[in-house]
């Protein structure tokens, strides 16, 4: 029971940890225009996301653009998208695996060495998707670091981060920690205390009739 309680915990906070994937994505908040210096008007706020880049009025107008050219963006935006596309993707295929070797559901036979395998297996899937969505966000927040105080870089046009980046690493984190427990759930194999060969009874010394 306390491997099952495992796996269900552990199936939980991967599958919050993909919604939190899934959502970081799609919003267009990964960094938004940084007030420093002479940069004080606060009437437009800028927002740059994966897919679109946004302009948000202090009247509560949101006004987005569809990036026109994928060969127009930079390298890190380009990896950032494919390495989050990759690791929801592994994520949610590790979710599926998981599902079938776990002690809950009878997708994966009766066989309970085989599901417990199943479910590492599946557990050490959405290991590689989370670690592809840190790698993905860091990369990212790395090239906003180095963009802020580059000091070529104009004082209106730098940027600090969003509120989707950080739903983005916490979705990161929920999904390998729960990665984590499916693929240490695999019970150890213990010895077994009967004997492999059967034990042999002695013959009477006398036999009559």
């Amino acid at each position: 029971m306390a491997h099952a309680g495992m796996q269900m915990l552990g199936f939980a906070l991967a599958l919050i940890g993909v919604i939190g994937l899934i959502i970081g994505t799609m919003l267009p908040q990964w960094k938004m225009s940084a007030y420093v210096g002479d940069n004080i008007i606060t009437a437009v706020s800028m927002y740059e996301g994966l897919w679109m880049s946004c302009a948000f009025q202090s009247t509560g107008q949101m006004q987005c653009k569809v990036y026109d050219s994928i060969l127009q963006l930079n390298s890190a935006l380009q990896a950032t998208r494919a390495l989050m596309i990759v690791s929801i993707i592994v994520a949610v295929a590790g979710l599926g695996v998981a599902v079938m070797g776990m002690k809950c559901t009878t997708c994966g036979g009766d066989d309970k060495v085989k599901k417990a395998r199943i479910s590492m297996t599946g557990g050490i899937i959405i290991l590689i998707g989370s670690l592809c969505g840190i790698v993905a966000c860091s990369w990212y927040a790395n090239d906003i670091i180095k963009a802020f105080y580059n000091p070529f870089t104009p004082v209106n046009t730098k940027y600090e981060f969003g509120s989707a980046i950080f739903i983005a690493w916490a979705g990161s984190f929920l999904t390998i920690v729960g990665g984590a427990m499916l693929a240490a759930s695999c019970p150890r194999k213990t010895k077994s205390t009967t004997p492999k060969y059967p034990i042999s009874r002695p013959a009477s010394s006398k036999e009559y009739v």
